[in-house]
């Protein structure tokens, strides 16, 4: 494994590309010691971003939930964007842009902190089985619950929220499991550690739960609107833990994740299906389409 502090390449550090190992930051910045911080996480397919703007608005109203303005526009961002693509020569591959607070000040106020932005890209090739991706993942159940929306930012992708999600994995990871299912305050279904959850239950319609309380991802959004296109009716609602039980498929979302079936969740049992594969399918041909048929998509 490559460190991430010790690789070949060049950062987009507050306004410049810089080379990668230069990209530091104090001990003592705010974002460090108080979670003041949000990211994005973000596919390249093709040399292009999938969704890129929208990536990057989500970044903005992240930033603004946490109070605080990042110092750049959108069409700044991703002008950033394109020019670390093409200075690491970057076909398939994530990108991650990060703000924070600086070290102006160290306590919970921190009104004149300098507002700082880096994207990093590296490669990650999406070698897609289908074969092998269809035997579906095995989820373990958390002990973490995600919080109710009066006691956190719930709809930012702030860092501090993830602290649950490594808890989580980790646990998850050690008994044998490849990720978690998240409960939220209520004991209601809400995620896994790093992507939603879709269920296809036996009357043939696709639930997923209602994002109130964690990040309505947007392969999330991406996935509802291509199931609806390829003719399945797919209900967002409140879903308890036992109904699971009625389940026939389980599916997560997200930037990583993309489109990945669901073999077990704690006891509960599903089959990789027919709606599954299409879904997997539809959306690695719709990432991957050609830069016109895409952006029309976004």
């Amino acid at each position: 494994m490559i460190p991430f502090d010790d690789r070949d390449g060049a950062i987009w550090f507050d306004g410049e590309l810089i080379p990668w190992r230069d990209a530091k930051v104090h001990v003592l910045s705010h974002g460090l010691h108080y979670a003041s911080s949000v990211f994005e996480g973000e596919r390249v397919y093709g040399g292009r971003v999938f969704k890129s703007l929208e990536h990057t608005q989500r970044l903005q109203r992240s930033a603004r939930t946490l109070d605080f303005e990042i110092p750049y526009s959108a069409e700044e961002i991703e002008a950033a964007k394109r020019a670390v693509i093409d200075s690491m020569g970057i076909v398939d591959g994530y990108v991650r842009p990060v703000a924070w607070r600086g070290s102006e000040m160290m306590g919970v106020s921190a009104q004149q902190n300098r507002i700082h932005l880096a994207i990093a890209a590296w490669e990650w090739p999406s070698y897609f089985d289908p074969a092998a991706k269809m035997k579906g993942i095995n989820l373990a159940l958390s002990g973490w619950r995600r919080p109710a929306p009066d006691t956190a930012p719930v709809h930012a992708k702030a860092a501090g929220l993830y602290m649950i999600c490594t808890l989580s994995k980790h646990k998850a990871e050690r008994e044998g499991f490849h990720d978690a299912l998240m409960l939220d305050y209520r004991g209601l279904v809400a995620e896994a550690t790093g992507a939603n959850v879709f269920f296809v239950m036996k009357d043939g319609r696709i639930h997923t739960p209602v994002p109130d309380c964690f990040l309505d991802g947007i392969t999330r959004r991406t996935v509802i609107e291509l199931a609806k296109s390829l003719g399945y009716e797919v209900v967002e609602r409140q879903i308890k833990p036992e109904e699971m039980a009625d389940a026939q498929e389980c599916f997560l979302t997200g930037t990583a994740a993309e489109v990945t079936p669901v073999g077990t969740i704690g006891d509960y049992k599903f089959t990789p299906g027919d709606i599954t594969r299409a879904l997997v399918e539809g959306y690695d041909a719709l990432v991957r389409a050609d830069p016109a048929k895409a952006q029309a998509a976004e």
